[in-house]
């Protein structure tokens, strides 16, 4: 009998059945894509359904929003980010307030100086989590001040993330690109994609006189995906993916 790889449950209706049932367990994936494309509720998603649907906890590392700002905001969709978090199933790690050299009132904040690898590692074992996500490489970047010492912290994390045992949505910050073209670039530091078990791209495409969200898998291991581009839909319960032949006739 064929070994059969571990898959957890991605919480995004629609995106399993293109991944033979999910992300790769313990897996570390990549999701990049221009501003507005819906990231970083995608990535939220995974870890609210994750606590919610599958008892899975989560960590959600933010360098790019205020945590008090992505609880609202997450709210609009009827998701209670703060109840998970007194639950226990939930950890909201705070990178964006050390970035901007302003103090924080949260439970878990990164500053300048802490080892953030080991913080993370501690506090996913605290809550048990099964599920991680960070938002985003870029911004994270941005409390370094040399590139090649981005590219190391990239590697030092993946590695810090294999060894937690936990799958993992990395999520960076590209260009709009032209998807009839063909895609021309799937990370900021060129790094990113070869350390990620899987690449998913998220884009804006121009149909008529329509922008359509997008979603393709560019790389999972150890999957059979779907290699179509799918349209995805931002609705009042978070994020559909749709079937390619369904809208693009």
């Amino acid at each position: 009998m064929p070994y059969q790889i571990e898959r957890t449950k991605t919480g995004i209706k629609g995106l399993d059945e293109l991944l033979e049932g999910g992300f790769p367990a313990g897996r570390t994936i990549l999701l990049s894509g221009a501003s507005g494309t819906g990231k970083s509720i995608l990535a939220m998603q995974f870890i609210y359904k994750g606590a919610l649907d599958y008892n899975e906890p989560g960590v959600f590392v933010t360098f790019d929003e205020n945590p008090d700002k992505i609880r609202q905001d997450m709210l609009k969709f009827g998701w209670d980010l703060a109840a998970l978090e007194k639950k226990g199933k939930l950890a909201i790690l705070d990178g964006t307030s050390g970035r901007a050299g302003v103090p924080s009132d949260e439970e878990h904040v990164i500053m300048p100086g802490l080892d953030f690898n080991r913080l993370l590692v501690n506090t996913a074992r605290k809550i048990g989590a099964r599920r991680l996500v960070i938002d985003s490489i870029p911004a994270m970047g941005q409390l370094l001040d040399k590139e090649g010492d981005i590219r190391r912290n990239i590697l030092k994390l993946a590695f810090s993330v294999s060894k937690a045992d936990v799958t993992t949505i990395i999520t960076t910050e590209l260009e709009e690109q032209d998807v009839k073209a063909g895609f021309a670039k799937f990370s900021k530091y060129g790094v990113e994609e070869y350390i990620a078990d899987g690449v998913i791209l998220v884009n804006m495409l121009t149909i008529g006189s329509d922008e359509n969200r997008t979603i393709y898998i560019r790389k999972m291991r150890g999957t059979k995906h779907s290699l179509a581009i799918h349209p995805m839909h931002i609705e009042s319960t978070g994020i559909t993916v749709m079937k390619a032949e369904d809208i693009f006739k």
